[in-house]
């Protein structure tokens, strides 16, 4: 069996937002779901999944790109998977990373809502764009640091559009902003 070419793949998915837990939204949009949640089993052990928020998309460049983000109350839990491009892997290789960051590193949460009103006066969100600054320092301008460049804190960031997931996706990633700001701060036990 022969895998797609990268612009053969298709570039929506079925919509995550219905499902509230982990597993079947996972199951649903992710292409490799049994390897993102494997890769989380071994770091959540048994915790409880309080709020996530999924992306994925494909690109011509590297092919499928894939992220989930996991709460646990303590901890963000990053899954990241991406097609590494046939010409530096065999075909179907791809790179599975994972984060774990503590909620206590977390020191700032941002969310910017794209409205749009209506001739009769009712409005839309049409797109979300959130933030997490993190206490760490930007990789990237660590090293440009000693030409003379401003040093920045690392950031998580994550949007979601109409075009790409719909009012549904764009109301779970405000609900999973809500929940890490309610928890950043917080004394964690």
């Amino acid at each position: 069996m022969s895998r797609p070419s990268f612009s053969d793949l298709p570039a929506v998915f079925p919509d995550w937002s219905p499902y509230p837990d982990l597993e079947s939204a996972a199951r649903a949009y992710l292409r490799d779901p049994d390897i993102a949640l494997d890769a989380m089993s071994g770091v959540l052990r048994g915790q409880s999944v309080l709020g996530f928020t999924l992306e994925r998309f494909v690109n011509d460049v590297n092919g499928v790109w894939q992220e989930v983000v996991v709460c646990d109350g303590n901890r963000l839990i990053l899954w990241h998977g991406e097609d590494i491009p046939p010409e530096e892997a065999p075909p179907g290789s791809m790179t599975s990373s994972l984060r774990v960051v503590a909620l206590s590193a977390v020191t700032e949460v941002g969310c910017r809502r794209r409205i749009s009103r209506n001739p009769n006066g009712t409005h839309r969100v049409d797109s979300v764009d959130v933030y997490l600054l993190l206490t760490s320092l930007d990789e990237a301008n660590v090293a440009a640091e000693e030409a003379g460049s401003v040093i920045r804190h690392d950031a998580l960031r994550f949007g979601k559009t109409l075009d790409d997931g719909g009012a549904g996706q764009i109301a779970r990633l405000e609900e999973f902003a809500r929940l890490v700001s309610s928890l950043v701060g917080k004394p964690m036990l």
